[in-house]
């Protein structure tokens, strides 16, 4: 065992004695340690119960034989960090897969056991296991419990919604109360399929979590079984030998794109799995997502882009579910942390709600839930939720709306200045330019809301919410900030998107555009002090997953 580096001989003295301190036995301390990555916080819901889960972890690990060690990492909250906020929301990720990584190496773990729940967090500790490679298993946080209203369901996507709907004077402000303080009723994530679920979703995909991970809510009694065992399995783990890349690879990353599109998965899953790739050792462009979702049909759709929650998902069986019906497409000679192999594991599943997640001979649509566009707008491809996109705009012709920030975009909606029609263009909100990329989820559930969801499309080198739907088209490469052409559209110009064809163009010609970029030049940086603003310099593109480490590491 790696701890075994540390911990014996007579220099293992000074670490031992260090544990004794903390209540450690010598008996425990010739134990497998396992690493009890926690990102508990009271600062969000979906980490506010991860003591709990963590404390049922630990008992699973002792009962195997094994020594637990907690410790913490970051865990931020898309949903309090709007606006300003926003801008150090993807940064986070890379510094808790580097905290992890340097925790983790400083004290030789043998294994560990990651507890996450939410946006950058889950996909943060996906990058460790990548780059550590170490005996890994995953214990998501699971999804809050949807909300019974007005004869329907409502989670925290239909809240940002209400703002769209309040201020088009579709609700009161009593009604709008009322969906503000009562709609999140439970910890956990964020009850839509949002980047959060996706992620932990994936997590089971992948085979790094026990069946369930993904779905089974974060109130269940499940879920602290699942906990209890993953726990023992870790330890059992370290035993076999079975590590995080025998998961984590080209083949297992495949398959959790596949998954993505056919469950209509977030479109931020084009900037965390090819950060994970690139630990892993290996590149994964924007061309493998459009591929994989042309050869995927859509199977099931979830809030906001439909009626059913991921309540509804794990009544239909859940992620093993799913698969089952996609496994011709996937490759499921692969191990799982469970001990089956994803294809035995997958043969026992059971599809118990056909209308939640479609057969693969019916599906809900013939391609997956993402599509990548190209055109002169955007060489270097843009990423939309084509599962989310209204029939009446996945062809849309019309003159740009150009404004430079997200707050210049939301006083154009709220200020009742944009008209049907129009694409709403918003720069240098990329990596470098946000910079951080921040997510534009308000301004996108305020389009909806305010009924423009039909008529207005939206362009940005930002980045838009697992939870957006509507026509919002983001992550176009290469961003504003680094000279692309977003950096030069003007107020009037049109701009013809065609989703089903996959082109995001406007009307110039390369010689028009060239001429414009001649005369331009990048806006000063909006952030002066701190880690933000050495961030623009080392941040990578949106086709090396926004992450900070210049080249991928070894196979």
């Amino acid at each position: 065992m790696r701890s075994r580096v540390l911990m014996d001989g007579i220099t293992g003295a000074y670490p031992r004695a260090v544990y004794r301190s903390i209540g450690f036995t010598d008996e425990d301390l010739a134990k497998p340690q396992i690493a009890i990555v926690n990102s508990w916080s009271e600062a969000t819901p979906g980490h506010s119960h991860l003591r709990e889960l963590a404390r049922c972890v630990k008992e699973g690990v002792w009962a195997a034989g094994g020594m637990p060690v907690e410790f913490n990492v970051i865990a931020p909250c898309d949903g309090v960090a709007q606006g300003a906020g926003m801008h150090y929301i993807l940064p986070s990720r890379d510094i808790i897969a580097a905290s992890i990584e340097l925790m983790v190496q400083a004290h030789m773990f043998d294994g560990m056991v990651m507890l996450a729940s939410c946006d950058k967090v889950v996909p943060g500790m996906l990058m460790a296991a990548a780059s550590l490679d170490l005996p890994t298993v995953f214990v998501p946080g699971g999804p809050m419990l949807a909300r019974e209203y007005a004869g329907g369901k409502m989670v925290m996507s239909d809240i940002k919604e209400a703002m769209g709907r309040y201020q088009g004077g579709e609700i009161t402000a009593a009604e709008f109360y009322d969906i503000e303080a009562n709609t999140n009723r439970t910890c956990g994530a964020c009850g839509m399929m949002g980047t959060a679920n996706t992620m932990s979703c994936l997590v089971e995909a992948l085979g790094l979590s026990l069946p369930g991970g993904g779905t089974i809510p974060a109130v269940e009694a499940r879920r602290l079984h699942l906990a209890r065992r993953s726990g023992r399995r870790a330890v059992e783990l370290v035993r076999q030998g079975v590590t995080a890349r025998q998961m984590l690879n080209r083949r297992g990353l495949s398959n959790a794109v596949r998954v993505t599109m056919a469950m209509g998965g977030s479109s931020n899953t084009v900037l965390h799995l090819p950060a994970i790739a690139r630990q892993a050792g290996w590149e994964m462009p924007l061309s493998v997502f459009d591929e994989l979702s042309r050869t995927t049909p859509l199977l099931a759709k979830f809030k906001p882009a439909s009626s059913f929650t991921l309540e509804d998902f794990d009544a239909a069986g859940g992620v093993m579910a799913l698969m089952k019906e996609l496994s011709p497409l996937l490759d499921l000679d692969l191990p799982t942390v469970g001990g089956a192999s994803l294809r035995d594991q997958v043969a026992q599943a059971q599809l118990k709600r056909p209308d939640v997640i479609h057969p693969l001979q019916q599906p809900l649509a013939g391609e997956g839930g993402l599509a990548v566009l190209y055109g002169n707008l955007a060489p270097g491809g843009a990423v939309v939720k084509q599962s989310g996109v209204s029939p009446k705009m996945l062809v849309h012709r019309g003159p740009a709306r150009v404004v430079n920030s997200e707050e210049e975009v939301k006083a154009l909606l709220l200020g009742g200045r944009v008209k049907p029609g129009d694409v709403l263009v918003i720069k240098y909100e990329g990596p470098k330019g946000g910079p951080g990329m921040r997510e534009l989820s308000i301004p996108a559930a305020l389009l909806v809301g305010m009924g423009l969801g039909d008529s207005v499309a939206m362009i940005t080198d930002g980045r838009y919410s697992g939870a957006t739907r509507g026509p919002c088209i983001g992550y176009v490469t290469p961003e504003a900030m680094e000279g692309g052409p977003l950096a030069v559209v003007e107020d009037g110009d049109t701009i013809v998107i065609d989703i089903p064809n996959r082109r995001l163009e406007i009307e110039l010609t390369d010689a028009e555009i060239q001429n414009r970029l001649q005369t331009w030049s990048p806006p000063p940086a909006k952030i002066k002090r701190g880690f933000m603003c050495r961030y623009p310099a080392l941040v990578r593109s949106v086709q090396e997953g926004a992450c900070l480490w210049s080249s991928p590491s070894a196979e």
